[in-house]
């Protein structure tokens, strides 16, 4: 049958898709719309699935928070290059995927959370809406890590999203405050919340080192402990999130700055995009 401008426009507007492809499509499923976008997607996912091995080093994660919610999420969505992280389809998908984690039934994997509905559209599951827009773009999306907190949350995106990505679990205070704290957080990079956080042996190797150096000074034995007490201070202070100074006012710990904002900061994710 002769296939029409029209119907191929059609196609075309309803799927997204290059017009050859859409003529192909209709031409290969005598003009029937419905058949087509079906062929589309199969061919498309064909396509995809021979590219499957190519590097997505670029990406951004999705944030779902608040401190109203009972629980929050963070998860980290690849594509192959920077301008598709930032395309506005993608930015809702990486969203989704978030929104999904934290108010469905949860998920262990990405497989098992895009096997889940999409909170944005209607009747489709977070894989259809993945591969609609992959065949689109034509590039690889691989959904990465993924974490759910189930508490009250914060959270913060850096370089809107592409580069790091910040989840923290928290009762009381409000969103800036736990944003703020969020912030610091994907700014500093500390290892652990607190100090009884962090790694034992970390905390005695650096005891050792900073004992060494003092009686290297010719520090009396005497008073070497009481100085190596005093010097570890700086240690949990580049470490520790609660002991670090906040960068929005380094006057304060965070831990200072959380209290007087009615807020107690129970743990945290921070993410680097690809590490």
């Amino acid at each position: 049958m002769a296939i029409t401008a029209a119907a191929v426009k059609e196609l075309r507007q309803n799927t997204g898709l290059p017009l050859m492809d859409c003529k192909k499509a209709l031409t290969e499923c005598d003009g029937d719309q419905d058949a087509a976008i079906q062929w589309l997607r199969e061919r498309g996912l064909k396509v995809m699935g021979k590219r499957s091995d190519r590097e997505t080093a670029s990406g951004r994660f999705g944030i779902y928070a608040g401190v109203d919610k009972p629980s929050g999420a963070i998860v980290e969505l690849k594509c192959e290059s920077d301008p598709v992280a930032k395309n506005e389809e993608f930015i809702q998908l990486a969203s989704d995927l978030a929104q999904q984690l934290a108010t469905g039934p949860g998920a262990s994997s990405g497989d098992e959370l895009l096997s889940q509905p999409s909170p944005s559209k209607d009747g489709v599951i977070l894989l259809e809406q993945r591969d609609e827009l992959m065949n689109r773009i034509r590039e690889v999306f691989n959904v990465g890590r993924l974490q759910r907190i189930e508490s009250a949350t914060g959270g913060y995106s850096h370089n809107s999203g592409t580069v790091a990505g910040v989840l923290i679990g928290v009762s009381g205070g409000t969103d800036e405050a736990a944003k703020d704290v969020s912030m610091h957080i994907a700014a500093m990079s500390p290892a652990a919340l607190k100090i009884e956080s962090l790694d034992p042996a970390e905390v005695d190797k650096e005891r050792s080192i900073l004992r060494e150096a003092a009686l290297a000074e010719g520090k009396p034995e005497n008073i070497v402990d009481k100085m190596v007490e005093g010097r570890i201070r700086n240690f949990y202070a580049e470490r520790v999130l609660l002991e670090q100074a906040f960068v929005k006012e380094q006057k304060q710990t965070v831990g200072q700055y959380a209290k007087e904002a009615g807020m107690e900061v129970k743990e945290f994710t921070h993410w680097v995009l690809g590490e």
